[in-house]
């Protein structure tokens, strides 16, 4: 039998047109959406995008887990992450909608924006100390250590602190207050930089510093510095950072808000049995934290005292005021808050319902 040459081509190129019509049609159908019930609740009918402003802070524990683990996905809800530069750029995103949920630090600066009519809600924890264990607290050189064995024995010594009238400032005041001590009695180093306070208390520039994790244990590990009692020995409720939403995300999407702060919660529930209770698949957890945080060595994340994130989502809401009042005293605010109107912990409370207390 002759076959002509150009019937070589023939069926290779049907064959292709196939798998072409196939991939097309695959592209083409509509996604099919779970309906099934997840916590009492159903997924969404479509799929709907939330715009989280986070950076790689430890403190996102809860978003990074709920994405990894499927609970955003369970409900039909596609988180993507975007980053700022500052809270100068992010808060504006967050008041007009374009960012749904941000995380928000506890300093002047971010009360001002909001008493000068910047609307954005605060509405779950997301960063505290946990007692005796805080990740962001006083450390003391290593030839320190005689000279400095009590709070009252600040006095005179050096001390660096990255912020001036921040949640940094705030935890420093109160230490220094604890002991007995002024601010005239000591002298206060703004280092914002935690690194450098790393290098300033091991060449002695300074006495100590608050510093924060992984660097805490990292100079443990060196022989840098040593940990000085902890942040919640006189700051046992400070407030350092919030979950904040977009008002529009809580009442024009209340039903995407919803299912979101069920599925954050869940995250930060797994993030609780893990770093606080010790059950559950510490590896998968640190695995994920590795991938989305700044901290990128498994090891150190096995030694870290990690963020404190309330698994009701509850904040130290009279801590709140009172940083704010402090912020104030001290000349860094101006104008007024009403603290009913940028505080909503609704969609918070009715997530905590729907998933049951967690003890």
């Amino acid at each position: 039998m002759k076959i002509h040459k150009s019937s070589w081509f023939v069926v290779p190129f049907f064959l292709l047109i196939l798998a072409l019509t196939a991939c097309s049609s695959k592209v083409d159908a509509p996604e099919e959406q779970s309906t099934e019930e997840i916590d009492g609740l159903k997924p969404l009918e479509k799929t709907e995008k939330v715009y989280i402003a986070e950076d790689g802070a430890a403190s996102g524990a809860g978003f990074y887990i709920a994405k990894e683990k499927g609970y955003f996905e369970d409900f039909n809800i596609d988180v993507e992450f975007v980053s700022f530069a500052n809270s100068d750029d992010m808060l504006p995103a967050v008041a007009s909608g374009k960012v749904d949920v941000a995380g928000g630090i506890s300093t002047a600066a971010f009360f001002n924006s909001l008493a000068q009519g910047i609307d954005v809600k605060m509405i779950a924890d997301k960063g505290h100390n946990v007692p005796g264990k805080s990740y962001f607290t006083f450390i003391i050189g290593k030839d320190m250590q005689d000279d400095i064995q009590s709070y009252e024995d600040f006095k005179g010594k050096k001390i660096a602190v990255s912020t001036k009238n921040g949640v940094d400032d705030y935890i420093f005041e109160q230490m220094i207050t604890h002991g007995g001590l002024t601010r005239d009695d000591v002298e206060f180093v703004l280092m914002a930089d935690f690194g450098n306070m790393l290098a300033a208390v091991g060449n002695g520039s300074v006495d100590a510093a608050l510093q924060i994790e992984p660097l805490i244990t990292k100079g443990i590990a060196e022989n840098i510095h040593v940990k000085f009692g902890d942040a919640t020995d006189y700051a046992p409720e400070a407030q350092i950072a919030m979950v904040l939403s977009s008002p529009k995300f809580l009442e024009d999407r209340e039903d995407v808000a919803l299912r979101f702060m069920v599925a954050y919660l869940k995250g930060v529930r797994d993030y609780n049995d893990v770093f606080v209770k010790e059950k559950g698949d510490k590896d998968e957890l640190i695995d994920i934290m590795v991938k989305h945080t700044t901290l990128k060595e498994k090891d150190v994340w096995e030694k870290v005292n990690v963020t404190g994130l309330n698994p009701n989502g509850e904040m130290f809401i009279d801590n709140i005021k009172d940083q704010f009042d402090v912020y104030k005293a001290n000349g860094a605010i101006k104008g007024d808050l009403n603290f009913d109107d940028s505080i909503d912990t609704s969609i918070t409370d009715k997530a905590v319902e729907i998933l049951g207390e967690y003890e």
